[in-house]
């Protein structure tokens, strides 16, 4: 047990930055819509994760560059340009959620309704950790020391949380949902579990933590344990949301963080919003800065100016994802008309778009013919990575259709949606 946890490192901050408050809301919502079926999907994410994590864990420990550097001397630095570039995009998008949890975790708390009250809180926010960034020394153990912190504090609360709540009553015979589900919260979830930009940034962690070709068993150790504690958190909280919402005859639509928040009134009762939104806020803000540094540290390395934490090309360009991520926060605060859940909802699932081309390139490097001997990576590791691989393309193509349909609704529907806002708003004047 003592050689596991002391093993347990750069993958325990992965975990931590993928499991934020996009997927605390999405898999609650996927609890509350699909029920046990989105167990198998958490297993299924869970171990294609482990694969890939793995995989970049050994890249990292076994190739003497950064994995973009490697990129650029077989195929050409505009090719790792191209991959910091996605990587960097997809960072933008899920920081914007992280922004838009933060208004959400104070939102219902304090009853913020002025749109230039949530954009100081957004620039305030930024601000404080674009100071962290630059005042931290050991920027990298201190963030690890953090994010194991806080993912044993997670799983204590939601495990508890979580029995209480299967003990408890049920109070109502459940009747499965009717209708057509929403494919977005689920393709989410398999986003924020199966995160290869996330797994991509795993190569950079352990040159961070000095491992070399002496530590392989370490990563694989260390990636095992990490992702099978985010698969589990991530079932623990849909098993509870099912619990609490699957097939009410109250069917509650989950578009505000006051909503989802009712999965813990069985542990605290009355005190289920402040807890929730508590546990929102600091889950956005734990993963802030990890975020933003995966993006940013990638885009210097594909552009030669650093890939390590004390070099001031990737702090330069954590600076910018930060900004970007607070900037599309806002402009969704200013002029979104979509609530809070479902803006973040969609932006997690975005993520998953630039899946394939970020685990196309660590199989590349995974599969290179110098590899021999103690550097060979293992087949069960490239096996999982590549069946991932074609799991990042089936749901990159399921989400580009779920999302332009929700973006896009059919005239019929929409003129229908509006006849029924129509007929409230006569009903109230009335």
């Amino acid at each position: 047990m003592k050689r596991i946890l002391q093993s347990v490192g750069p993958a325990i901050i992965v975990a931590a930055v993928v499991l934020g408050p996009g997927s605390i809301l999405t898999s609650s919502k996927v609890g509350a819509t699909f029920g046990l079926a989105g167990v198998p999907v958490i297993a299924i994410a869970a171990i294609l994760m482990i694969g890939m994590v793995a995989l970049a864990a050994r890249l990292g420990a076994v190739y003497e560059g950064s994995p973009c550097d490697e990129l650029a001397s077989r195929l050409g630095r505009p090719i790792a340009v191209i991959i910091g570039a996605i990587l960097f995009g997809l960072v933008a998008l899920f920081q914007s959620s992280n922004n838009l949890a933060v208004i959400a975790g104070i939102e219902p708390l304090f009853k913020i309704e002025s749109t230039g009250l949530k954009v100081g809180v957004l620039v305030v926010t930024n601000l404080f950790v674009i100071g962290c960034l630059y005042a931290f020394r050991d920027l990298y153990g201190s963030v690890e020391k953090l994010m194991k912190l806080l993912i044993g504090m997670m799983v204590v609360a939601f495990l508890v949380n979580f029995g209480v709540a299967w003990i408890s009553p049920r109070g109502y015979v459940a009747a499965p949902p009717t209708g057509k589900p929403d494919l977005i919260p689920l393709l989410g979830m398999i986003g924020t579990t199966f995160s290869v930009g996330g797994a991509f940034y795993q190569a950079y962690l352990v040159k961070e933590k000095g491992w070399g070709i002496g530590d392989v068993r370490k990563g694989v150790i260390d990636s095992t344990v990490s992702i099978s504690v985010l698969g589990l958190v991530t079932a623990i909280i849909l098993l509870t949301s099912m619990r609490v919402f699957y097939g009410r005859p109250d069917t509650i639509a989950l578009n505000s963080v006051g909503d989802i928040a009712l999965q813990l009134e069985p542990l605290f009762g009355p005190w289920a919003k402040v807890v929730f939104c508590i546990g929102i806020f600091a889950g956005a803000f734990s993963s802030f800065l990890v975020n933003a540094m995966i993006g940013g540290t990638v885009m210097s390395d594909s552009l030669k100016l650093g890939s390590r934490l004390d070099q001031r090309g990737p702090l330069h360009l954590t600076t910018v994802a930060l900004l970007v991520g607070m900037s599309v926060a806002i402009a969704s605060v200013v002029w979104g008309n979509e609530s809070t859940v479902t803006l973040i909802t969609i932006a997690q699932a975005l993520t998953v778009l630039g899946l394939p081309a970020l685990a196309a390139a660590l199989i590349y490097l995974g599969t290179r013919k110098e590899l021999t001997g103690d550097r060979k990576v293992p087949r069960w590791i490239l096996t999982l990575s590549i069946l991932g691989f074609f799991a990042a393309c089936y749901v990159s193509s399921r989400l580009a259709t779920a999302v332009y349909q929700k973006l896009n609704p059919p005239a019929e529907e929409t003129a229908a949606v509006a006849e029924a806002v129509n007929r409230s708003i006569h009903r109230i004047s009335i």
